[in-house]
């Protein structure tokens, strides 16, 4: 397995807002930075409940996985960090109409603040290369 690590973030996801890149791979392991309910075209949150800002993410986490071979099928582990832990039955409805049937592990907390201004939450991930 090569040991080099490859860096990128796709060009129709949001731009970083700081000094990283949303992908990091090695071999077959992937793992995304936390990424926002951002649109990509706009740079703003693609809205204001918890809702449509985690189907955003997933939306983007399946671009940036596409970009480097995988797909949300070959997810190991996703990282949920929620700014109010009452948004979290909401937050699991949308995660389950994007992820249906794949239950990857995952851990949910709530953390004072977020990065992004008016972000209700944010997600990381680590995957593995599809094939």
């Amino acid at each position: 397995m090569s040991r080099k690590v490859e860096y990128s973030t796709p060009t129709n996801t949001m731009r970083p807002i700081g000094p990283y890149s949303h992908i990091a791979k090695v071999g077959e392991f992937i793992t995304i930075g936390a990424t926002a309910g951002v649109d990509p075209t706009t740079g703003k949150l693609i809205g204001p409940d918890i809702t449509s800002q985690t189907l955003q993410i997933l939306d983007a986490f399946e671009v940036m996985l596409a970009s480097v071979g995988s797909d949300l099928a070959h997810v190991i582990h996703v990282n949920v960090y929620m700014k109010d832990m009452k948004d979290f039955d909401e937050m699991n409805d949308a995660y389950e109409s994007k992820m249906g049937a794949r239950k990857p592990a995952r851990t949910a907390v709530a953390v004072i603040d977020v990065p992004k201004e008016n972000a209700l939450l944010t997600m990381n991930l680590t995957a593995v290369v599809a094939g």
